[in-house]
């Protein structure tokens, strides 16, 4: 390994410091979680099914298709679920451990190892092996018959998703410290949309050459991580409009079609966020909740309800905002307001990704590796 790739990765870790500060033992004592009332509750929550895939301790993101739910460990399981029984469609032991995954398009999954290898699965099988030359925490995305990844050193790589060959890579140069967190890398269209630094790049899938770029995130402060501004995943998006969190700096939504940043409201959040028809929702790095406009950023609501939960990013579901919580809650709050509707207990370990929704059920996955399928009564 060479010193600057070395140094790199101390800096990742570094970083990785200032995402785990919600868990730290000091922090503040969570306000009592609020009353619930007749008035205000709605209809609860009921467990439909239960899996397990072992614990997870990596920037775990689910993949959704068909009615299909992807999930890893960190130890190196993967496994294809029916999100309508809970069912394994096949389940695959890598016997390596995991930092970033899944990404599938519902017949081709991709995850990186911990030795920085990309692993094509199709069928339960790999089928391909791809060695990357630095670390990476984003789970790579499958689309268009590519796989491409979303290295540390901000390097974006495509890959033939049949055969693994690599097709293009593209480097950009930004500012020295990187979150150990999830970024963003997804498909609007036709167009390659990625965070680099503080900024959302449009690019060609087809060779990498840049259609467009906007600034989300303006680096600040008077050092090295006060100026780290790295756009984390989870984005809220309706057509060809993205609303992404910069890192502990700001919200922003973007026109993906033209590269312009429609507005930008100061955040200091470090998950990414949801969002519905018109509103854009976030939570801040405290668990204050935030939502704000989606057409043009004016903020709609605040609740304090939920501070010091270690909240994870909003989901949209059954006419409600869902979050999950460091103590293994699920929290049902109002679209209008952030009133707390009703609660439910998992399995007593965190929710350690976003929520989604699959066979009209909602799907949580906690930090212990449970795989929980929820319905509403």
């Amino acid at each position: 390994m060479n010193l600057a790739l070395s140094r790199l990765l101390l800096m990742v870790a570094a970083a990785s410091f200032l995402t785990a500060c919600s868990s730290t033992p000091d922090k503040p004592k969570a306000p009592e979680l609020p009353v619930l009332n007749a008035s205000s509750a709605s209809a609860p929550l009921t467990r439909a099914w239960s899996n397990q895939v072992g614990a997870i301790l990596f920037p775990l993101s689910l993949s959704v298709n068909n009615g299909q739910v992807a999930v890893a460990s960190s130890s190196g399981t993967v496994a294809l679920i029916d999100a309508a029984n809970g069912q394994d469609l096949w389940r695959l032991n890598l016997n390596t451990p995991l930092q970033a995954g899944v990404g599938g398009d519902g017949t081709r999954f991709a995850v990186v190892t911990q030795a920085n290898e990309v692993l094509a699965v199709q069928s339960g099988q790999v089928i391909w092996r791809y060695r990357l030359n630095a670390s990476t925490f984003t789970a790579p995305l499958v689309a268009g018959g590519r796989v491409f990844v979303l290295t540390a050193d901000r390097t974006v790589i495509a890959l033939d998703g049949g055969s693994g060959q690599r097709l293009w890579s593209q480097q950009r140069s930004g500012d020295p410290l990187v979150l150990r967190q999830a970024g963003l890398l997804m498909a609007v269209g036709d167009t390659l949309v990625v965070g680099l630094s503080g900024r959302l790049v449009g690019m060609n899938p087809n060779n990498g050459t840049t259609r467009w770029e906007t600034v989300v995130g303006a680096s600040r402060g008077t050092n090295e991580v006060e100026r780290l501004v790295d756009i984390v995943a989870g984005t809220s998006r309706q057509g060809q409009v993205v609303c992404a969190r910069s890192f502990q700096t700001s919200v922003s939504c973007v026109d993906a079609a033209k590269g312009v940043t429609l507005w930008t409201r100061s955040s200091l959040g470090h998950q990414g966020l949801g969002g519905q028809d018109d509103q854009v929702i976030g939570v801040e790095s405290d668990s204050r909740i935030w939502a704000w406009s989606r057409s043009n950023g004016t903020p709609l609501w605040s609740s304090d309800a939920l501070r010091f939960r270690g909240l994870t990013a909003p989901l949209a579901w059954g006419g409600t905002w869902v979050v999950g919580d460091e103590a293994g809650l699920l929290h049902r709050l109002s679209l209008a307001n952030g009133l707390t509707l009703n609660r439910v207990a998992t399995d007593g370990s965190a929710i350690s990704a976003q929520a989604v929704t699959a066979a009209g059920l909602l799907v949580v996955v906690t930090r212990s590796g449970g795989v929980l399928g929820y319905r509403l009564d």
